[in-house]
């Protein structure tokens, strides 16, 4: 990190580093990420988990992390849904959790420049791209999971697809940035965005209870500008606790620090850095001794609930920092204007 990054992490009164140091203590010598310690692992938090140590600096750790999911894909591109150090525990296969490590290596190609890391994880990526693509329905949803015993579900997930849809757009820049052809992928990208905006009934609306399926089509670019203030401003009071943050489910007094901050990434990503702001300070005293993060507490009697140290909370918290103070090239990632800029504005 260079000295302005310095600065800038001690305005933050978010220790970065103790944060990583939780993410590579927890991290087992194969790379993989576990939720906490003798947890299980899944892939999309293993992505997120490594993340936060690229923001952090902890290059080789994030990389073991990569090299690790490289290792465990299975033949058709997929992961499955959870392991225990290394070992299998849940066989099913989700669309998202698999094409999410096209967000994580275009996020440290951004931060880092390694073109030879790009290289090295391409075929990665567009089998795990594929896999998702080949489960996309004909009006543009997509089936949310394969059965360990090989049935797929029909059922699709707004959060699950608005996930997919910004594991998409980051598979592209980095096919455009290898000189790979991604025409398959461009039709796939603008079906599901339009079924995003426009076709919520393609979607398993008993998922409506929790505060993902409101932000994340803003939080992956899918819905934008004045759509995308109407629609979190239209139910602001139905997750947001002022003053302490998101509900993970609208009717039930838990907030989270990761909901939380997803909402401040959703937020910069609008470019409301104001809101944003003022809901990254509501996290910064939720915090355990060595600086990491409390998953998250009940309200009113303010319970911290879990008492484990998760990673992956811990990791999006410094996304969300990134976000709002410009730390690394990757604040951007989620940036709406950066990604129409671009040339992927669905």
């Amino acid at each position: 990190m260079n000295v302005s990054s310095c600065k800038q992490r001690q305005k933050l009164a978010v220790d970065i580093d103790a944060v990583c140091r939780l993410i590579t203590s927890t991290q087992l010598s194969s790379g993989e990420i576990p939720w906490s310690t003798g947890e299980k692992t899944d892939p999309w938090d293993h992505v997120e988990a490594a993340m936060g140590l690229v923001v952090g600096g902890y290059l080789e750790q994030a990389r073991r992390a990569f090299y690790w999911l490289r290792s465990m894909q299975l033949d058709d591109g997929s992961w499955f849904a959870a392991y225990r150090r290394g070992i299998p525990e849940d066989r099913t296969r989700e669309t998202n959790m698999s094409a999410y490590i096209a967000v994580g290596v275009f996020h440290y190609w951004l931060i880092t420049g390694d073109r030879k890391f790009l290289e090295s994880m391409w075929d990665t990526v567009r089998r795990a791209i594929d896999f998702a693509v080949g489960h996309q329905r004909a009006n543009g949803e997509i089936c949310w999971a394969i059965s360990p015993q090989g049935k797929v579900d029909p059922m699709a997930l707004l959060t699950g697809s608005s996930s997919i849809y910004m594991s998409l757009k980051c598979a592209m820049a980095i096919a455009a940035e290898l000189g790979m052809a991604t025409i398959p992928w461009a039709d796939a990208f603008k079906r599901l965005g339009d079924a995003i905006r426009s076709r919520p009934y393609l979607f398993n609306m008993t998922k409506s209870r929790f505060s993902m399926d409101w932000f994340y089509p803003v939080l992956c670019g899918a819905v934008t500008g004045e759509a995308a203030t109407r629609r979190i401003d239209r139910q602001w009071k139905k997750y947001v606790v002022e003053g302490l943050g998101v509900r993970c489910v609208s009717d039930q007094p838990w907030v989270t620090v990761a909901e939380s901050s997803e909402l401040v990434l959703t937020l910069a990503a609008m470019g409301d850095t104001e809101k944003a702001r003022i809901v990254f300070n509501w996290l910064l005293d939720h915090v355990f001794d060595d600086g990491s993060f409390w998953c998250g507490f009940t309200f009113p009697d303010m319970t911290r609930w879990p008492e484990e140290k998760i990673t992956w909370t811990n990791a999006v918290v410094i996304l969300a920092a990134d976000a709002l103070f410009n730390l690394t090239p990757g604040g951007r990632l989620f940036g709406h204007a950066w990604w129409a800029n671009a040339g992927y504005s669905g």
